[in-house]
């Protein structure tokens, strides 16, 4: 039986700890302080005068005592009626255990109910489709289909079935809905371009976990992270209990394909949700890789291999229209291909940007999308020689993964600096048998290892092309960031228990219909003496446990990281700040 996750045990130890001092403090009447400044307080509270029980609760010494009775003020403005006033007494609590459960005890709405908001007011969209594209087979009339807010370039449709977006959209009524529910690009600070942008985790949750009492999403700021684009810096300020993520920033817009991108780059931004999942996963399952397989089926496979053997009896017969049939009935035989994405709910935004990364360098090694200046795709490469047969099909395995240097720190492992590209693509050629099952060897060609090198180190202009690339880099910085907060116990430095982020009941992320199956990616080309035909298989595979070992994170010995940290360091912040320049 499976241990219960670290997590899990972190969330049920603050929620147990603060039911209990709350049981005492906050609502167990005559068993407070009776005596000094508590009996003094108590008598302010029952007197209903909140505004004296305030300055003495904040004149006390000792910051656990002063939290308890902030905590019991809330819950008495709460009660009362006086909901804003209660959230603005349950910010000043220091603790964040004590926080959330006086957060829970003054939440106007079920919390958790508005979590995980997509940019944009999508509802009207959805009730359109949802009352003229195939009205019967929606799940809120008892069909296979649901739908969900959920920016991204690919869709799933009622069977799990997942496909590429289309661009452009006729001028009709839901064309009009979709332009009228594009957010505004950022007219705030946050418009701004910035080298170095700063993100405390623990106010970014602090502030999220009080709209989220208030019955509100979270803010459109809030979402995309403050236009967040790389992870460059970690830094840790114990002193002032902030977590910090540092990076390039700036404004942002939604793209034709509702990526929420940079304004000014094309670069795709951070969003709250990736950061919430992954961070979840890996503080579940530390040491546990996720990531996703496409490959095709077995029998697909078989029938495909079988059918190639039929083909070479008889010659295929001229025209184009004979060739548009053998090629037909060939995708018939391979059939789709199988989606598996492991390690992380496949419901999520981060498990559809991984599979669809994924498909689409299929398309861009098989020519089926474009490459960028520079770049040969791998089907193009492939030589037949004169007089010579073509190469035997072959199943090509491609698969996206970490590819970063190494991590820096500093002597007294406060602050971090990632050095690297962040992706990379690996190869490998597998046989085929006639069963249709894939041998692994363990080897890839030299054709093979030329695509992958050549993705790999054109990977920052195929970005810029198709962002999707962009948003996979994002999740393996976030991944890596993630991995190395549970290493060196960063939450720990800073008092930061994660009552938020790491608790599904109180901040749940948008989730959509899982995808399970796609198109085969396979192409072919007839050439002198028979055809040259490729079949893809890879995935992505995310596991970052070796990068944030002990040995593997890199002390830095010149001093510039200690710099960076310095001039990073949060000044006197205006209240519900949590990012800063």
């Amino acid at each position: 039986m499976r241990k219960r996750s670290e997590l899990r045990g972190w969330v049920g130890q603050w929620r147990v700890m603060a039911a209990a001092m709350l049981g005492v403090w906050l609502w167990g009447g005559a068993t407070g302080p009776a005596c000094g400044q508590g009996a003094a307080i108590q008598a302010r509270l029952a007197a209903g005068e909140f505004a004296p029980a305030l300055a003495l609760a904040r004149q006390l010494p000792e910051r656990e005592e002063r939290d308890v009775w902030l905590a019991r003020i809330a819950g008495a403005q709460a009660q009362t009626g006086a909901t804003r006033a209660a959230l603005r007494t349950a910010e000043e609590i220091s603790d964040d255990r004590v926080r959330a459960q006086a957060l829970a005890a003054v939440a106007t709405v079920p919390v958790g109910g508005r979590g995980g908001a997509a940019l944009a007011d999508f509802q009207s969209l959805i009730n359109l489709i949802q009352s003229t594209v195939a009205p019967e087979s929606w799940d809120l009339v008892g069909g296979p289909g649901s739908i969900a807010p959920f920016p991204t370039g690919v869709y799933v449709d009622p069977e799990g079935l997942l496909e590429k977006r289309l661009r452009a959209e006729p001028a009709t009524g839901l064309a009009a809905l979709r332009a009228a529910s594009k957010p505004r690009a950022a007219t705030s600070d946050t418009g701004r371009v910035s080298a170095l942008r700063k993100i405390s985790l623990p106010r970014l949750e602090k502030y999220l976990h009080l709209r989220l009492a208030a019955g509100k999403p979270p803010t459109e700021t809030m979402q995309v992270l403050a236009g967040l684009t790389r992870i460059q810096y970690v830094f840790v300020y114990p002193e002032s209990g902030d977590l910090v993520l540092a990076g390039p920033a700036g404004p942002w817009r939604v793209d034709e394909e509702n990526r929420v991108v940079r304004s000014d780059t094309g670069q795709p931004v951070i969003l709250l949700d990736d950061l919430v999942v992954v961070l979840r996963q890996r503080m579940e399952g530390p040491g546990e890789p996720f990531g996703c397989m496409i490959n095709p089926t077995r029998g697909g496979l078989a029938r495909l291999r079988a059918f190639l053997e039929r083909s070479k009896q008889k010659p295929l017969p001229p025209g184009r229209r004979a060739r548009r049939q053998w090629l037909d009935q060939l995708r018939k035989e391979l059939g789709k291909q199988d989606i598996e994405i492991f390690g992380i709910d496949p419901a999520t935004r981060a498990a559809r940007v991984m599979v669809e990364a994924d498909y689409r360098m299929k398309l861009v090694g098989l020519g089926l999308e474009e490459a960028v200046p520079g770049m040969e795709n791998y089907f193009d490469s492939i030589p037949v020689g004169a007089g010579q047969p073509p190469p035997p099909m072959s199943v090509v395995r491609w698969w996206f993964t970490l590819n970063y240097h190494a991590l820096r720190t500093t002597a007294d492992r406060n602050a971090f600096a990632i050095v690297g590209q962040g992706v990379r693509v690996l190869s490998e050629n597998e046989k085929l048998a006639a069963d249709g099952t894939r041998i692994h060897t363990g080897q890839a060609d030299l054709l093979n290892q030329r695509f992958a090198h050549e993705f790999t180190r054109h990977f920052e202009a195929l970005c810029h092309k198709y962002p999707v690339y962009g948003e996979l880099r994002n999740l393996f910085d976030l991944a890596l960031v993630c991995s190395l907060i549970r290493r060196e116990r960063l939450a720990e430095k800073v008092s930061w228990h994660m009552t938020c982020f790491g608790d599904p009941a109180v901040y749940g992320v948008a989730r959509a219909r899982a995808p399970r199956q796609v198109d085969s990616v396979i192409r072919h080309r007839a050439v002198p003496g028979g055809r040259i035909l490729a079949a893809i298989s890879g995935g992505v595979m995310v596991n970052p446990s070796g990068l944030v070992s002990r040995r593997a994170i890199l002390v830095d010995g010149r001093g510039t990281l200690g710099y960076q940290y310095g001039d990073a360091k949060p000044a006197e912040l205006p209240r519900g700040t949590w990012w800063w320049d």
